[in-house]
């Protein structure tokens, strides 16, 4: 039989590494499972300015979570790289089945996070990398010299759209709503910035190109007047950059576990409906969704299941 984990962590994004640093250093023996590269969301987030602690020069992501990774490392939670396929929580073992391997654990903190949202236009899955893209600091270089729209309006896509202005020749936000729902000083800094632009009470429709994304069409959400937007022809190309929102990494626990509208709920203590099971960041029901309270979720997940072990 499989070795039995006393906790297993589903993700490595901030709460799953803060679970996992708990963990470890409450000496339990604990295995991480993560598919791709640690960090989640705030490994391709440029700029940091709001967590405690920082770097006060200014803190990327990557930077946050590379020594996070290094104090989960020093407290001896195991690692494992694996594409989780089905999970099985009901019983006092919890199975999970990857692609490589099978795993047991007696109690499990799911902090697999949440994905971009599509922008939801016509045409849009074929362009993706190929002029669609949902990571600015993964592909702004790419752009740089040209011209970028960004659907959304909150502070994700004001702020992805500021750091975008720094390779763009022109950012262009593009909004269904009149007004950002951005903190205010957020938007500030975008209004602030010459190279940022704003189409307001619009959306993407579709998408057009050959190849490459040359062009764009919007809706008028108020007035439903449509209007094209091409590539400079020099260029032969645009970029369209979506920050909408996430959808949560929750379908592998439908009908096994409490949700609303895809996340798990918890309490306060980030305990799930099936004991032992705990969820912790984003992919759980909050009110606000940040590195510092990803961070936070972990923390409790992981002295939360060191209790259930020691009472059951």
């Amino acid at each position: 039989m499989s070795e039995i984990y006393d906790l297993i962590i589903l993700g490595a994004g901030p709460a799953g590494l803060t679970a996992g640093l708990y963990a470890g250093r409450s000496r339990l023996n604990t295995l991480i499972l993560e598919k791709g590269g640690d960090g989640g969301q705030i490994a391709i987030t440029s700029e940091i300015e709001n967590y405690p602690g920082q770097m006060p020069e200014g803190e990327s992501g990557p930077s946050l979570i590379a020594r996070l990774t290094a104090q989960v490392e020093k407290f001896g939670a195991k690692r494992a790289k694996e594409t989780v396929k089905e999970v099985k929580l009901d019983g006092e073992s919890k199975i999970v089945v990857g692609e490589r391997a099978e795993y047991r654990a007696k109690t499990i903190i799911i902090a697999t996070g949440a994905n971009p949202r599509p922008i939801g236009c016509r045409g849009e899955a074929a362009f993706v990398g190929k002029g669609v893209s949902y990571c600015a600091t993964c592909d702004a270089n790419f752009f740089e010299g040209f011209d970028v729209y960004v659907a959304g309006g909150g502070d994700s896509a004001v702020e992805e759209a500021i750091y975008l202005s720094k390779f763009a020749r022109q950012v262009t936000i593009i909004h269904r709503r009149d007004a950002l729902r951005a903190v205010k000083a957020v938007q500030d800094k975008a209004f602030a910035n010459p190279k940022i632009g704003f189409i307001w009470d619009s959306v993407v429709e579709d998408l057009r190109g050959d190849g490459l994304l040359t062009g764009l069409t919007l809706r008028n959400v108020k007035t439903g007047i449509l209007t094209a937007i091409d590539a400079d022809e020099e260029d032969g190309m645009l970029g369209l950059f979506g920050f909408i929102g996430y959808l949560p990494c929750s379908a592998l626990f439908e009908g096994q576990l409490a949700m609303e509208n895809g996340y798990i709920l918890t309490d306060e203590d980030t305990r799930t409906s099936v004991p032992g099971v705990f969820a912790a960041g984003d992919v759980r029901r909050k009110s606000l969704r940040q590195v510092v309270t990803a961070a936070a979720d972990g923390a409790i997940a992981a002295m939360q299941a060191e209790k259930y072990l020691l009472l059951g």
